[in-house]
């Protein structure tokens, strides 16, 4: 693994390049996903079935087979064993407690002259749920995008999933069960996207779409952004740790190929004030490397977009990891705590040498859906806010018409609205 200090002559080009480590191409594929939409849009449930016959390999011969039945879930959660059923519930419990914590209220304030002001908060009505699936399917990613939508309230949850040469994961059919899901499609990519953004025969509209994908269902979300809301635009996952001379070089070895080891695209940073441990997490990182069981896909990763970086000191590297804006933040220090503050940009923050990046993933009870690629600048980590909207409250007594009118009316004659203006005056008047 590269290691590189900020005092180099060319660490400020090198540095550019971190940061530009979430980009994806999305306008290369754009074309091809926007084709993909229309054909969802014009021809709805047949345009899926073709979609699925060219890109998962199995040719669906009634809409009646892009639904997995209950029965299915069922028997897959049946079968698992005892001790994954107890982790699962455990995990749900855990999630569920978590985004309880997050529910905002509605509320309603009388002032003197009887105005009363509030706000009334509301689920939407149904909300469509990406996962990515086939046989390498992410059960986590099911728990982390239902459980909030049923927290938030919504009456009717659609979940998509892709099923390569027909086929589903177990486990992920097991915790549909355990989510208590009445409607799972089989149906992948920016095909899925459409179809829970247009509505079709089968599957009804929905008003939000969460869930983590490939570059086309990326840019399938980006596109329909608008027709329905989206939680997020996220690319490969990525870590950031911040440590010091106190740091296990193991611990932060291991921690840093968790994300190595999603994808080629993932990207895994190290930036620490010590050189000597810069030099043993990256002996250790070729140690365990050979332990992997995705080891050619967490090597690629990590030789060409993981970096170690050494600065001349924590308030440097704090500066550096809020410009890179991390999914994943690990704080290793001696006091991680003292540090918080001054984190301004992350998706997670994980705290201290026993906060692993993947307790976050399966447990610990915040949601694993998280920006990436610098987008922790202005986005921030799924939860139920993404399936609520807010309706203000607005009622007036005379007293408090009376009170504010004649300021309401002349803004409404700067504005040259008249009607505006005589629409508070007529009360006025009266």
């Amino acid at each position: 693994m590269k290691i590189i200090e900020s005092s180099d002559s060319n660490f400020k080009s090198e540095f550019e390049e971190l940061l530009n480590r979430g980009k994806m191409d999305i306008e290369g594929v754009s074309s091809i996903v926007s084709s993909l939409l229309k054909e969802i849009k014009d021809s709805g449930n047949s345009a899926i079935r073709e979609q699925i016959a060219k890109f998962d390999r199995w040719e669906p011969k009634s809409d009646s087979e892009l639904k997995v039945s209950k029965d299915e879930m069922l028997r897959a959660y049946e079968n698992i064993d005892s001790k994954l059923k107890d982790a699962l519930k455990l995990a749900y419990s855990r999630i569920e407690d978590y985004h309880k914590k997050l529910m905002p209220k509605s509320w309603m304030q009388e002032d003197e002259n009887g105005v009363i002001l509030g706000q009334r908060v509301t689920s939407v009505d149904r909300a469509g749920l990406y996962i990515p699936g086939g046989k390498a399917a992410y059960p986590s990613s099911l728990l982390m995008n239902v459980i909030p939508a049923q927290v938030a309230g919504v009456e009717e949850i659609i979940v998509c999933t892709p099923a390569p040469d027909n086929e589903l994961n177990e486990l992920l059919l097991a915790a549909c069960h355990l989510c208590g899901l009445e409607s799972v499609y089989k149906i992948g990519g920016a095909s899925a996207i459409g179809a829970m953004a247009y509505g079709t025969k089968s599957i009804p509209k929905v008003d939000v779409i969460t869930g983590p994908g490939n570059i086309f269902v990326a840019t399938a979300k980006k596109l329909v952004y608008g027709e329905v809301n989206i939680d997020m635009i996220a690319g490969p996952s990525e870590i950031g740790i911040i440590a010091d001379e106190s740091a296990r070089a193991d611990y932060i070895a291991i921690d840093l190929l968790s994300q190595a080891e999603h994808d080629e695209m993932a990207s895994s940073i190290l930036i620490t004030t010590s050189k000597e441990l810069a030099k043993k997490v990256s002996k250790k990182i070729e140690e365990f490397l050979k332990d992997l069981s995705r080891e050619e896909i967490a090597r690629k990763s990590i030789s060409e977009r993981g970096a170690i970086i050494v600065t001349k000191d924590i308030d440097e590297a704090i500066d550096l990891m809020n410009e890179i804006a991390p999914e994943h933040l690990e704080i290793v220090t001696k006091e991680p705590m003292e540090l918080l503050d001054k984190i301004k940009h992350a998706g997670a923050i994980f705290l201290g040498e026993n906060t692993p990046e993947p307790i976050g993933d399966y447990i610990a009870g915040p949601n694993h859906t998280l920006p990436t690629g610098g987008t922790a600048k202005f986005y921030s980590p799924l939860s139920v806010e993404h399936f609520l909207k807010k309706s203000s409250i607005i009622n007036f007594s005379k007293k408090g018409i009376e009170a504010v009118g004649k300021e309401c009316a002349l803004i409404a004659d700067i504005e040259g609205l008249t009607a505006h203006a005589k629409s508070v005056r007529i009360r006025l008047d009266d």
